[in-house]
């Protein structure tokens, strides 16, 4: 449903009716004139021109790219997968494992290639080898976070695990596993069995599978809850105030995951993904003690080159840019809670 329409307003509003909304004020998920989500701010639509444009856009970094060897780093040690201690462990892009007093959590888990593009990073742990998870979180639509041959593997092994995700996107998984599916609006937590808590969150972005289904699905981040312990994580997201809403809802965040790679060229990624300065002033507004980026180095999505994100993120952090504490995972390596 690309479009050369004007800017879409916000005319209605929706929600899972069962689920709680732990926002006081808000009225519910934006939803256009055609009935399709939205952005409650910087309200945005992809273009057929600007499609084009970008695929005959000329990169300026195009010779920095071909003569780039920068590849992230690769643990290949996975004796974490058994031990029972609280982790976070980068799985490569978007993909994380998080284990929280037990509870076994996979975030928009992508094992292989996309449709579209190669992968430059192994995966750091076999797939068949990600056993007992409880919940799968799905942030939104796009292949390089939700890819049907991964969450049908997945759920092949896990047959008793939970999918979360955004409103209307159980009517894409369901196609490829009967596992139990919850569908939440932003600002909504799921009914989950234990203390742990799950809340779907706001992001900046917009959602397809193909060219007829715009923002038909809804996309966003995640919270994360158990025991004290809070873990953010941003999905794919360009700035907004939404950052800022987070910090003020959870207090004392832990780790804050935020996306920082594939945001250039800025006339057509800006208003989808955000630049490492951009994704360093989300995790300030967020409270949260320590930002562990992704998002970069494992499909080349953009223009920019694999390691650029990295690269900034590292120069920004010795000049004293970053508040708190700046932690860059290898794939595969375990950050303890």
């Amino acid at each position: 449903m690309l479009t050369k329409n004007k800017t879409p307003t916000i005319t209605s509003y929706t929600s899972n009716p069962v689920l709680a909304t732990v926002k006081p004020d808000w009225k519910g998920t934006p939803l256009d004139e055609y009935g399709l989500f939205m952005n409650h701010e910087y309200p945005w639509k992809l273009e057929y021109g600007k499609i084009f444009k970008y695929i005959i856009h000329r990169n300026p970094q195009k010779e920095i790219k071909k003569l780039a060897t920068w590849r992230i780093s690769v643990l290949k040690d996975d004796r974490w997968i058994t031990d029972s201690m609280d982790k976070i462990v980068w799985l490569g892009h978007a993909s994380f494992f998080i284990q929280l007093s037990g509870i076994r959590i996979l975030i928009d888990p992508v094992y292989g290639k996309l449709p579209v593009g190669k992968r430059f990073s192994e995966m750091p742990v076999a797939p068949d080898k990600l056993l007992n998870i409880h919940f799968i979180l799905v942030s939104h639509a796009h292949y390089d976070h939700c890819d049907k041959n991964s969450i049908k593997l997945l759920v092949k092994n896990n047959p008793g695990a939970q999918v979360l995700t955004g409103l209307k996107m159980d009517n894409l998984i369901r196609r490829w596993t009967n596992n139990k599916i919850q569908t939440a609006g932003w600002y909504q937590q799921y009914q989950l069995d234990s203390d742990l808590k799950i809340t779907f969150l706001p992001s900046r972005h917009w959602a397809n599978r193909t060219l007829f289904d715009e923002n038909t699905t809804l996309w966003g981040a995640f919270m994360i809850e158990k025991e004290g312990k809070r873990i953010y994580y941003g999905g794919d997201s360009a700035r907004g105030s939404h950052f800022n809403d987070v910090g003020e809802l959870f207090q004392n965040i832990n780790v804050a995951l935020i996306g920082a790679g594939a945001y250039a060229p800025a006339w057509f990624m800006g208003p989808m993904h955000q630049n490492p300065y951009d994704a360093v002033k989300a995790f300030a507004a967020t409270r949260a003690k320590i930002f562990i980026p992704f998002h970069y180095g494992t499909f080349d999505s953009a223009d920019e080159p694999l390691g650029e994100p990295e690269q900034i993120l590292k120069q920004l952090n010795a000049d004293g840019k970053i508040e708190n504490e700046l932690k860059i995972l290898k794939l595969g390596e375990v950050f303890h809670l």
